[in-house]
């Protein structure tokens, strides 16, 4: 297992980072992202897990259980 940090500088950088994921990989991200148009789209259509950071007890919420899900499918 592990953790792959990405800070990216514009949009367009999720592109690139869709590239190097690994196959398999759950992909978390801030929830803003979900609301910058296309991109929002394409982030929520490829199934990123969304974070909602000014509510913490969700976070963690949403967190716990897509351990637990990665947990039972077996994924990074």
């Amino acid at each position: 297992p592990f953790v792959i940090v990405c800070n990216h500088q514009a949009s367009l950088d999720l592109m690139g980072m869709v590239e190097v994921i690994p196959e398999r990989c759950v992909p978390i991200a801030k929830r803003e992202l979900l609301y910058l148009g296309t991109v929002g789209w394409a982030c929520w259509l490829s199934g990123i897990i969304f974070i909602d950071r000014h509510r913490r007890d969700a976070a963690i919420e949403v967190i716990s259980r897509t351990a637990s899900a990665m947990w039972r499918e077996n994924v990074r």
